[in-house]
């Protein structure tokens, strides 16, 4: 029989894709009131590697990547999901969003991002949100699943993951170790 056990606090990753990339600060204000000051901000990112999002904002796309200081819970992530949902709500215009903000959770393991959107994969969490294990830890490098989506999969979106991961853990070892 297996023994149940609360599994370490994950590190908050948050990306957001937009084109006008004058609104990232008031998002970024927005996300830091609500989970904290971020410790890891990614420099702008193009967001090239699908057309699917032009139809709704437009091209070119540009993203930014926020990690946050504070740990949270892995069984938050649907809540962390819905309040970054009423965030994009705050930046539409008409009925096109003006904003993507999609959260994830990283730990030693793995990196799994929140979805609304069901799939074979993806495990339900209640309310109305599904966890997406996107990225997969082993042998000092994450690597990528056959539904990978391919901007996660490789470049500069999972080097700034491999750094935040990095953080993560230091920060788990010093904790431990102090009085």
């Amino acid at each position: 029989m297996s023994t149940p056990a609360i599994p370490e606090q994950a590190k908050l990753v948050i990306g957001v894709f937009l084109k006008d990339r004058d609104l990232i600060g008031p998002i970024a204000e927005s996300l830091a009131k609500e989970f904290g000051p971020p410790d890891m901000v990614s420099r702008w990112l193009p967001f090239d590697y699908t057309d699917y999002y032009e139809p709704e904002f437009g091209s070119p796309l540009y993203r930014r990547i926020f990690s946050f200081a504070s740990l949270v819970e892995q069984d938050s992530l649907a809540d962390v999901k819905l309040v970054t949902n009423e965030i994009e709500k705050r930046f539409t215009s008409g009925k096109k969003r003006l904003a993507n903000i999609d959260p994830g959770f990283l730990t030693r393991e793995r990196f799994v991002l929140a979805t609304g959107k069901n799939f074979a994969h993806r495990i339900y969490l209640g309310r109305g949100i599904y966890a997406d294990l996107t990225l997969i830890y082993r042998k000092k490098e994450f690597h990528a699943l056959e539904w990978t989506y391919p901007d996660y999969a490789q470049g500069d979106l999972n080097r700034f993951l491999l750094l935040a991961r990095e953080r993560y853990v230091w920060g788990l070892q010093a904790n431990s170790s102090r009085p």
